[in-house]
């Protein structure tokens, strides 16, 4: 832990840029404003559907793709990250340090915006079953989405552009068309988790074993697969 908290202290210093905290700041606000004016506008309030379609399907793997890529791969390409990898720190500890504080920002940012929504458009029986079974979900998908994108962004430069291709077209259009994508979705996995909390998810969604079996895949396999990489990186030296 002595190594870990200087590695998530510099990671953290390094995320949160005026720029990039506000507009991390105002995604993960989107949910809520939307909320707040239904609400004052006196529209239909519906948390569930506001939180399925807006937060899970929308603003929670972007936040995730932001802060996930730049928690390592900001520093591969401006090569900041030489001066890390030289020092005598265990590979997979520095793995560990990016992806707990990918995970993390990710759930600091998405989870108090479905609990603001959901209060702000709970005018329902149980209201608490939404904001419960959207937060719990969220907290583990967004760790994993936020995870699989730090490990992508420790492969390739373009690691960006992939998640959003990822989001976009993989869990975006092909997820609703082919059955089978479901198995490879992050996005189903997280409202597989929803469901099992009592969360009313409209389609077939995942069951709860299958659902956490995908997000601890994710979050292992991301962990694994960077420090992999990470114990590969090569510093060349000056000629």
């Amino acid at each position: 832990m002595s190594v870990l908290a200087p590695l998530i202290e510099v990671t953290l210093r390094g995320l949160l840029g005026r720029r990039r905290t506000l507009l991390l700041v105002l995604l993960a606000g989107l949910p809520v404003l939307i909320a707040l004016l239904i609400r004052i506008s006196g529209g239909r309030p519906d948390a569930d559907r506001v939180l399925d379609n807006l937060v899970v399907r929308t603003v929670m793997p972007l936040v995730a793709l932001i802060v996930g890529t730049a928690a390592i791969g900001s520093e591969i390409e401006d090569g900041t990250a030489v001066y890390l990898m030289v020092k005598p720190i265990p590979r997979w500890r520095i793995a560990l340090a990016k992806g707990l504080v990918a995970a993390g920002l990710t759930a600091a940012l998405i989870v108090p915006a479905v609990v603001l929504t959901g209060f702000l458009l709970g005018d329902r029986t149980d209201p608490m079953t939404a904001i419960v079974g959207f937060a719990a979900a969220c907290l583990v998908g967004g760790s994993a989405y936020a995870v699989a994108f730090m490990a992508l962004s420790v492969f390739t430069s373009r690691a960006l552009l992939l998640g959003l291709a990822y989001i976009l077209i993989w869990e975006g259009v092909l997820s609703g068309l082919l059955e089978g994508t479901k198995f490879l979705s992050i996005r189903q996995a997280t409202l597989g988790v929803a469901a099992a909390l009592g969360v009313d998810v409209p389609g077939d969604p995942l069951v709860p074993a299958v659902s956490v079996a995908v997000l601890a895949v994710v979050l292992v396999g991301g962990f694994l697969l960077a420090s992999w990489k990470l114990a590969r990186f090569e510093i060349r030296g000056g000629d």
